[in-house]
């Protein structure tokens, strides 16, 4: 699996609703009140890679299998939670579990629905969460910057101005997702989601952005492994050795490591698959010591 990626903010500020739409469900209820989520909902959605379907025409594949990520929907937070105020105590039980956090700013007005402190103000939101975060577990104030930042109001560009700044200045990223257009693109077949896309002047899904997002925060990379019955991504570490990229298919594959026939992956599509590569001199036996590279065609050799 890719990375496990934790949904969090204020009540009310659309993490069911956004939820709902990056895993294409509606298992997470959405409602005008605070705490409409109570128990974590957890979501597991493949990660698209147009590499891997490039791979499967190339390898005459059978069976696609992408890497995943899981999102889960945590219940909200709010002022005080460290002390136990709202769900604070489940909160911050079910944030420690996950290895990424995808924190939702509310940057809009509407009318129809509540704020819980009254007010749009990202930057007051943020505060708020991370503070009671940095209050449940001190050891975490000293890895962080100064926090102090004027208040801002203001339209949504200015708010999301505002937003990008500061995830910057905390080593962050930030992704704009209007969580309406992707609940309409995951109701649309996967070959008109494109187009709609398109029509509505976007290259990529916020799912898409996300995902990419969370990648490169978190240092991963993927490597294929391709062949008749299959082709498949495998997420690692960026900067891990072959033997322990082979330890995440099976733990066998590590202890045997002997080596691993290594192609590109522009030179595997180019080339027309493996033999191609072998006749052209693209494919390398690569030992132990080799760092394994983003879209790496691996195939291990390995005894036990």
């Amino acid at each position: 699996m890719g990375f496990n990626c934790g949904i969090v903010g204020l009540p009310n500020v659309g993490k069911s609703t956004l939820f709902n739409a990056l895993t294409a469900t509606a298992t997470a209820q959405a409602a005008n009140y605070p705490f409409c989520t109570i128990e974590p909902n957890v979501g597991r959605v493949a990660v698209p890679d147009p590499r891997l379907d490039r791979l499967t025409k190339v390898g005459r594949s059978q069976k696609t299998v992408p890497t995943s990520l899981e999102f889960v929907d945590i219940a909200g937070l709010v002022r005080g939670a460290s002390r136990g105020e709202g769900l604070g105590n489940q909160f911050l039980g079910n944030i420690r579990e996950v290895d990424a956090i995808v924190h939702v700013l509310r940057c809009f007005e509407d009318g129809d629905v509540t704020h819980v402190e009254g007010s749009v103000d990202p930057i007051r939101d943020a505060e708020t969460v991370e503070t009671e975060l940095m209050l449940a577990d001190l050891e975490s104030l000293e890895k962080r910057l100064p926090a102090a930042q004027k208040k801002a109001r203001g339209g949504d560009k200015e708010s999301l101005a505002q937003v990008a700044q500061r995830a910057e200045a905390e080593g962050a990223r930030h992704v704009i997702v209007s969580a309406a257009i992707e609940a309409e693109v995951s109701q649309l077949p996967a070959e008109d989601r494109g187009e709609f896309l398109a029509g509505l002047g976007l290259h990529d899904s916020g799912l898409d952005r996300v995902i990419r997002a969370g990648y490169d925060l978190l240092g991963l990379v993927t490597y294929f492994t391709c062949g008749p019955k299959e082709a498949r991504a495998w997420t690692i570490v960026k900067g891990t050795r072959a033997p322990q990229a082979a330890a995440v298919i099976h733990n066998d594959f590590e202890r045997g490591f002997i080596a691993c026939e290594t192609i590109a992956y522009d030179d595997y599509v180019a080339l027309k698959g493996e033999q191609g590569a072998k006749e052209a001199g693209k494919m390398r036996v690569e030992g132990k010591e080799y760092v394994v590279k983003d879209g790496d065609v691996l195939l291990f050799r390995f005894n036990v």
